[in-house]
């Protein structure tokens, strides 16, 4: 069987607390965990912790995305406090809005939580890329990406990273490959890649 192919995706943790040094960041650590266990494919991380400054993250993106990142996932302001400036940045940046990956994150987090309707995720498409914007909390991110199970393991609410690479597909990207202990990747037979000897 061929090996998995490559993927260079950038992680965004946005927070003026953690950035300056006040506490330290948690975003990065719980977005790279997650993704390594889910993904087969060889996996090259950019991270970046960042303060919440819309032109810095922006910026951070558009490097990000010209560099080669397939995927860039952020963590954090997406709330309405006037700080939050995460979603306003991601889509200063985007050729194509996804608006069901903001749709199903804020679904499953109003399973645990009612403020839930207070988060403002977006995911949009740039050239080949694709951006997504998590909620800040560790917990959450896990949820948001894994969904929702019940204690024999059966899926009972998709989580959105099932949906993540035959998007990534359609925009040219690498064939992202997932472990289904984890998240089983949803794709129509027809994009299936078939395993080589």
């Amino acid at each position: 069987m061929s090996a998995p192919d490559a993927v260079k995706i950038g992680i965004v943790s946005i927070s003026d607390r953690a950035s300056a040094g006040v506490y330290a960041d948690q975003g990065l650590p719980a977005l790279q965990d997650w993704l390594s266990r889910a993904l087969l494919n060889p996996i090259h991380f950019e991270p970046r912790l960042i303060a919440d400054e819309q032109s810095t993250i922006s910026q951070t993106l558009l490097e990000l995305v010209d560099t080669g990142c397939s995927l860039v996932l952020t963590t954090g302001g997406t709330g309405p406090a006037l700080r939050d400036v995460t979603p306003e940045a991601t889509l200063a940046v985007a050729d194509k809005e996804m608006p069901g990956f903001g749709e199903q994150m804020r679904q499953i987090s109003l399973k645990f939580v009612p403020t839930a309707i207070l988060s403002r995720q977006v995911a949009v498409i740039r050239g080949s890329s694709l951006i997504i914007n998590l909620p800040g909390q560790p917990k959450a991110i896990a949820q948001t990406l894994e969904g929702l199970k019940d204690p024999q393991g059966q899926q009972l609410v998709n989580g959105i990273f099932a949906a993540v690479p035959y998007c990534i597909d359609l925009i040219g990207g690498p064939y992202l490959e997932t472990d289904s202990t984890v998240c089983q990747a949803f794709r129509p037979k027809s994009a299936i890649r078939t395993p080589q000897a």
